[in-house]
């Protein structure tokens, strides 16, 4: 499996505008919502709110991976948005989060979701993939980066 398999250009914003985590949780799963792959935004960003409330999905590096598996989505699907400023979310490093890759699965999902989630944490691990995004410009350039450093 690799990221483009489940991450469409039109869900990628290279110049976020929200400055909050709601914010910007909130314009992620509008973003999901331009692939079709999304029957109820609403009750999938209610989703994605609970699974933040477990833990915060900012991992450290400077990324977060908000993830949910719903009824409101079709199938594995995902988002990718960059803040140059970054914003505060609650990161286990407590630094801000500039990078984040929103994924949705539907409630069934297992395998591939999880094989997805780590696929996507091992790739934004990887300084030089995470620079490299940093850098672009346009969503052909995250696809271009993607398909250039992934595995």
């Amino acid at each position: 499996m690799q990221i483009k398999e489940f991450l469409d250009k039109k869900a990628i914003e290279v110049k976020l505008k929200s400055r909050t985590k709601e914010e910007v949780l909130e314009e992620l799963v509008s973003l999901l919502g331009k692939t079709n792959q999304v029957t109820d935004k609403k009750e999938f960003l209610r989703v994605i709110r609970e699974r933040e409330e477990l833990g915060s999905t900012g991992i450290g590096y400077n990324i977060a991976i908000p993830h949910a598996r719903s009824s409101a989505i079709k199938s594995l699907v995902g988002a990718f948005g960059i803040s140059k400023e970054g914003i505060d979310f609650d990161a286990l490093d407590k630094e801000p989060v500039h990078l984040f890759f929103l994924l949705g699965a539907p409630q069934k999902a297992s395998g591939d979701y999880l094989k997805a989630l780590a696929i996507v944490s091992r790739f934004l691990r990887r300084k030089r993939a995470r620079q490299g995004l940093m850098k672009a410009e346009t969503p052909e350039d995250v696809e271009k980066i993607i398909e250039k450093e992934e595995l």
